[in-house]
């Protein structure tokens, strides 16, 4: 409102410069493409990445397999590394061999980050595997998905909003160094005589 009443304000002022108004109505086009873009462009940003990410999520789905993992025995795990505020892990981590069986029923071998409690031999884990076996991690759920389709439109409303007002910064900045060439080329003209009687000062 401050901006549009600023621009109503300078239509008919006297004291105006060209370049006032053309600041003034260059902050309530900012003003009105912040409200109108920015959601827009957050809407359309939101929309495309939780198309992409649901696709994921289903291949995710359809190609990850969830099976059961039987330790073997532990293995010895390397000195834990304490974080930056010196506190250890509240959960202490181990790494375990073990075996499973993968949906096309080929049998594997091999070396689980496990929890250290569920180290011990004949301890069953559960594990995510492709379609031949391997290890993979969890597939992605479509909550996940959404909640990052969420944070990207948000995202792109954000910086869209910032591009806005880095755009219009920049218009002002050019505008203001105008203003000031036309103080100088004005006062280059009024300054010799200024204060001298008969010269209209």
């Amino acid at each position: 409102m401050r901006t549009a009443s600023g621009v109503w304000r300078w239509r008919h002022n006297p004291l105006r410069r060209g370049t006032d108004l053309a600041e003034a109505w260059v902050a309530l086009a900012a003003l009105v493409m912040i409200v109108l873009a920015g959601p827009l462009v957050g809407w359309f940003c939101g929309a495309f990445v939780d198309r992409a990410l649901g696709d994921v999520a289903r291949v995710q789905h359809l190609h990850r397999h969830p099976t059961t993992a039987t330790v073997i025995r532990a293995l010895p795990t390397r000195s834990a590394v304490p974080n930056p505020d010196g506190i250890a892990d509240a959960i202490p981590r181990g790494r375990a061999a073990a075996h499973w069986t993968g949906v096309d029923g080929s049998r594997h071998t091999g070396a689980l980050s496990t929890v250290k409690r569920h180290d011990s031999p004949g301890n069953r884990l559960r594990i995510w595997t492709d379609d031949h076996g391997e290890i993979v991690t969890r597939p992605m759920t479509p909550s996940t998905a959404r909640a990052h389709a969420v944070l990207a439109g948000f995202g792109a409303a954000a910086a869209t909003a910032g591009v806005i007002v880095a755009g219009r910064r920049l218009v002002v900045w050019r505008l203001v160094r105008r203003r000031y060439v036309q103080i100088d080329r004005d006062w280059a003209e009024a300054g010799p005589d200024w204060g001298r009687t008969g010269t209209g000062s």
